[in-house]
């Protein structure tokens, strides 16, 4: 391995915010990133943090990433969600990516997690892929919905 996998540090945030952009360029959302710099700080490393981060570090440059966060399962008890796996581009097809799942899925292992959700597009043939080969279960009958903060100000001021 040319790389190692740590955990995030403040300073890494300006590198995290950039994979950020470069996968929504990826999913064709190049202007759909609203997150800043000093929000990934804050939300990361305040007294209550609102995720953890691995990174991938190649010749002390991030090339990689996981972001992921707890939250709870009515059904399953104490749960990860992976929000973000990313590795840059140019460095990909050299296991940063399975490492960085590996960091994740050691973390929920280690601290007796139940389970570990994660979101993929569904054109992510690769992505879809490799998660199967891991023993991942793919729902395709489960669709995602959100309500961006716009569309919640108006319900909660029309309710």
């Amino acid at each position: 391995m040319s790389f190692t996998i740590r955990r995030g540090l403040k300073e890494d945030m300006q590198s995290v915010h950039n994979l950020i952009m470069e996968l929504a360029i990826f999913e064709k959302e190049p202007d759909a990133v609203e997150i800043t710099v000093d929000d990934l700080i804050k939300d990361g490393f305040s007294e209550k943090p609102r995720f953890k981060i691995f990174v991938a570090e190649e010749n002390e440059t991030i090339i990689g990433i996981a972001l992921f966060y707890e939250r709870y399962s009515t059904w399953k008890g104490k749960t990860i969600h992976l929000e973000d796996l990313i590795v840059t581009k140019k460095r990909q097809k050299i296991g940063a990516g399975k490492a960085l799942y590996t960091a994740v899925l050691n973390y929920a292992y280690e601290n007796d997690f139940n389970r570990v959700a994660w979101e993929v597009i569904d054109w992510n043939t690769n992505a879809i892929e490799f998660y199967k080969s891991t023993g991942a279960t793919y729902l395709n009958d489960w669709s995602v919905v959100q309500m961006n903060k716009g569309n919640l100000a108006k319900f909660i001021e029309n309710n």
